[in-house]
Order: structure tokens, then sequence, then C-alpha cells
């Protein structure tokens, strides 16, 4: 496994991270810990969940399976010195047995309306939460999970500078944001010398979107972090719940519709067939192409449901891409 170095902070992450999102729900737990384990043997450490995962799986949940199957994992193997560990606050819904219909199925609309933001205290107490779920005194990375327009961004930037302060939380991040605010983000914290955020995590892969969606980074986002190389992009969803493989699969799937049009037929095309020509599937060269991308650096972040899937994905760590295979996919 290869490393990088997270913004300008010195610190090495893992070139390939671990999503633990479904751990503890969709994943089982023997499957969560196997896929842990293996993803240290492989030479993995950065893991990323959030403190809402997964509320919407189970009627009545308030968040944090996730973040428990994690404690108890990094406890029964003396784990949490070997691993780069990423949670988030912000998106937990205030609850309300209105958040799922009858079926159980979750209201994601007025979950979006409810997201406890940014606020000071909803933050402490978030980040406390998280910290005794995990089982540890601090996080390596704390991101702000849903960008809060609402809250006055210098409370929250106040807020997380103290979290720093406190060693409770070593770098910041912040999660499906607009450019704009990234720049307003950067002015605040070099105005009042609070820690700069130095990782952003937006939802980032090979086709590009074709219309504005504050969590899909778009050109501009990346002609801007390739400017400010201080903030590395983390990108969530890479391989777009695995529509590359499968072109039933994709045909009319939500993943695609801030893709859907020529550009990614094109795209698609040109991807496919440098697959078949290495002997690799279309997802396992999405991820080694994004591996190999420095304008601006991006992180994949997988979160695999299934040992299979994990598996999967391992290959693409042994790709290695050429000039030429990168511009033709280019």
């Amino acid at each position: 496994m290869q490393t990088t170095e997270l913004g300008h902070t010195g610190t090495q992450i893992s070139r390939l991270a671990l999503g633990a999102m479904q751990m503890g729900n969709a994943t089982s737990e023997p499957d969560s810990i196997h896929i842990l384990n293996r993803y240290l043997e492989i030479g993995g450490s950065f893991l990323d969940t959030a403190d809402c995962y997964e509320w919407w799986a189970t009627p009545g949940s308030r968040g944090g399976e996730s973040e428990e199957l994690l404690g108890r994992w990094l406890r029964a193997g003396n784990h949490r010195d070997e691993v780069f560990l990423a949670t988030k606050g912000s998106a937990l819904p205030v609850h309300s047995p209105e958040l799922w219909a009858a079926d159980g199925t979750p209201d994601w609309d007025r979950a979006r309306r409810t997201f406890a933001g940014g606020g000071a205290t909803v933050l402490r107490d978030a980040l406390d939460g998280s910290l005794r779920r995990l089982g540890t005194d601090h996080v390596d990375l704390y991101y702000i999970h849903v960008d809060d327009r609402v809250t006055p961004l210098e409370e929250t930037l106040e807020t997380l500078a103290g979290f720093v302060r406190a060693g409770k939380v070593r770098h910041l991040g912040w999660s499906n944001v607009y450019t704009w605010r990234l720049e307003r983000i950067r002015r605040l914290c070099s105005r009042h010398g609070w820690p700069l955020p130095v990782a952003v995590q937006q939802q980032h892969s090979y086709l590009r979107p074709n219309g504005s969606y504050v969590s899909v980074s778009n050109a501009e986002q990346l002609d801007y972090l390739a400017e400010h190389g201080d903030q590395t992009l983390v990108a969530y969803s890479p391989i777009l719940k695995g529509i590359y493989d499968d072109p039933a699969k994709r045909a009319g799937h939500s993943a695609m519709s801030a893709y859907a049009g020529p550009d990614s037929d094109a795209r698609l095309a040109a991807l496919t067939s440098l697959a078949g020509d290495l002997g690799v599937t279309p997802n396992q060269l999405v991820l080694a192409w994004m591996m190999h991308q420095d304008a601006p650096t991006a992180i994949p972040l997988i979160g695999p449901r299934t040992i299979e899937q994990f598996e999967a994905a391992v290959p693409a760590l042994d790709l290695k891409l050429t000039p030429e295979q990168l511009e033709l996919l280019s």
C-alpha cells in the first residue's frame, strides 16, 4: 500500500481509504472484522466513519453502530496506533418517528431538513459521543459532514479549533461543500489563526458531473484543490456503487443522475476498452486511475458491503498505468 501526504501536514495516509459506513448493519460484524483485518494486512491504515452511520438502516436508530463496531475492533486487537482514524459530525438528523415510513424506509427529505448542523454545542456533544463509541481520546481527522450554511462559519471554525487545542482532534476536514465556501473557510482560518481543514471529502469518480451538485467535485473544485495543495481530496463513491462493471446496473441507476450524457458515454467506452486490454475490471481501473492523479491528489474511499467487494478492489493497488494510458482515459 502506497501512502501520500495529507495536505502539507507531514502526515502520511494510505493511498486507498476504507469506509466503515455499512459495518455493523448491512455488513455483519464477523465480515466487518475480516475486512478490517485484511485491510491492515495489505498495508492500509486510513479508516473513515461518522457518528450518523447508519441511522437509516433501523427505525428508531440514532446512528453510531459503525463507530461502536470500530471501537470494539480497535480494543480487541490493540489497533489504535496502527490506524489513521477519521469520523464526522453534523449530519445526524433530529430524531422523530416521522424519519421512517411505515415500511421502515427513511424519509431523506425530512432528514436533510433537520441535520444537526455545525453549531458549537452540537459539535461538542457529537465529538464526545464519537470518542466514547470509538473508545479513544482523539481522532486523527474530524470532518464537518454536511456543510451548514445557517450556523455562522466563525462559530463552527472556532469550535473545531478548540477540539485541536484540546488534543481531541489532530486534523480537520469538510465534506459536501461548494468551492466558494472552501475559500471563505480558508480566509477565516487565515484571519483568526484557526487550523485549516486539510481534507475535503466529496463524491468524486472517473465520470465527470454534468451539473452543479454540492456533494460532487466539479471542474472548478478540482482546479481549486490543484492550486491549494494544503487540502487533500478524499473521494467517496469512487466507483459509483460499482456501476462501471455492469452496463445493465448503471442503466437508470440513481448513481448516474449526476453524470449521464454523451461525455460519460465516451469515457465509459474508453475505460471499458482499456480495462479489457489490461485484463482488469473497469471498477479496478477507475480506482487505479484515481490513485495516479496528482492535480489534485485524490484518495479513493471504498465502502465495501461484502468481503468479495473488498477483495475485488485490492488488485487496483498493483495496477500501474503508463502516461499514454492515463492520457487515453483523460
